[in-house]
């Protein structure tokens, strides 16, 4: 009788072990970098009515991928509630740890418009911005999109009971779009400071930044057309430039910024060959480099160069040294490449300063650069 009832209790346990919630770590991951606004909201469920209006519209779609797509997109009516609803959640982790200056609503609003543009480029097809380095594997429409899209759908229902992106159905189906098409460039180097900058970090704490001109010299990938190549030319010339200004001794950091952008496909990324370019041919220290692996543009190359500046500790109201070839130089300083701010990023990521050459200006960061935007899930 007590070997029959330890072995009822002990498949009752295993009973409730399976049926505890499956929690994929890489989805938490994607969804805390890109959502945390709208994950962070999940366990509150503010905006109720809302919330099971969009459920029913998606479950009424039974699967059926193109419905199932568009149900999941957000009205404008929708992200207005949401982004309300955000603006009164309690003060979360997420809120305390982003120095974002325009507040919860607004936050909430960009990840969900941003949410919007992965179910349309990833899942109906529409072009992406940059199509020659963005979108999904397969071209819009042909048979293996539309074969990956469908996948995507059952492996979002499949996750219906994931803990981390559990706000609304169209959140598992954005990370699982990305998922399907192996796009993990936003996660790929997590965590970044702790796995990949810990021994620049801790040097950062301990300097003096009053005894130095600048804060940090900045590298902007350049990268390769060709998929076998590790560093284009001019990322080269880039790194042997950074490497004689560094010697110098006017900024105590090396920032280089890049991820594998450059010939799409590529699994080269820029920021860690030219790490490890200024490493094993110019003898620069490791501890002076810091990598920043995301920015696929020259906008997020600086609006991220920010974000590290921050999480070193150094001064935004101190200049850094942008140092690169001079056509992207050229760019960087150009009206064409402030309109391009405005519109992909809504603000300028810093003031572009003092030409010193060709090559060379000096860049006063913004503390806008450091809000989060997932408009682009491929550039967090």
């Amino acid at each position: 009788m007590i070997k029959k009832t330890v072995i009822a209790l002990s498949l009752l346990l295993a009973q409730q072990v399976h049926a505890a919630p499956v929690r994929d770590q890489h989805w938490s991951l994607l969804a805390n970098r890109l959502f945390p606004a709208l994950a962070d909201m999940g366990t509150a469920r503010p905006g109720t009515a809302v919330l099971a209006g969009r459920r029913a519209r998606i479950d009424a779609c039974k699967q059926e991928p193109g419905c199932v797509l568009n149900a999941g997109l957000w009205t404008d009516a929708e992200i207005e509630a949401i982004a309300a609803a955000a603006a009164k959640a309690p003060a979360s982790s997420w809120r305390k740890a982003t120095l974002a200056d325009d507040g919860a609503q607004a936050q909430a609003a960009r990840e969900l418009r941003g949410l919007n543009s992965i179910i349309q480029v990833y899942g109906l097809g529409m072009a992406p911005h940059y199509p020659l380095i963005d979108g999904p594997i397969d071209a819009a429409g042909s048979a293996r999109f539309n074969a990956t899209v469908k996948d995507a759908v059952w492996l979002a229902e499949a996750g219906e009971d994931d803990p981390v992106p559990s706000l609304d159905p169209s959140l598992r189906l954005a990370i699982a779009l990305l998922d399907v098409n192996d796009r993990n460039d936003a996660v790929a180097f997590e965590p970044l400071d702790m796995a990949h900058n810990a021994a620049a970090l801790g040097r950062a704490r301990i300097i003096d930044w009053k005894l130095y001109r600048y804060t940090a010299i900045i590298i902007p990938g350049v990268g390769p057309e060709t998929l076998s190549m590790a560093l284009s030319a001019r990322g080269k010339l880039n790194v042997r430039m950074a490497a004689k200004r560094f010697a110098d001794g006017e900024a105590p950091f090396v920032i280089l910024s890049g991820a594998s952008v450059h010939p799409k496909g590529s699994r080269f990324v820029e920021a860690v060959e030219m790490r490890r370019a200024l490493i094993e041919r110019f003898g620069v220290p490791a501890e002076s480099i810091i990598i920043e692996p995301y920015a696929r543009h020259t906008t997020t190359n600086l609006r991220n160069v920010t974000r590290r500046l921050a999480a070193m500790g150094a001064p935004l109201d101190k200049d850094s040294l942008i140092i690169t070839n001079v056509d992207q130089s050229r760019y960087i300083e150009s009206a064409e490449f402030a309109a391009r701010n405005q519109k992909e990023l809504g603000y300028p990521p810093g003031t572009v300063g003092t030409r010193l050459s060709p090559t060379e200006l000096t860049f006063r960061p913004s503390a806008k650069s450091l809000r989060i935007d997932p408009a682009d899930p491929l550039d967090p």
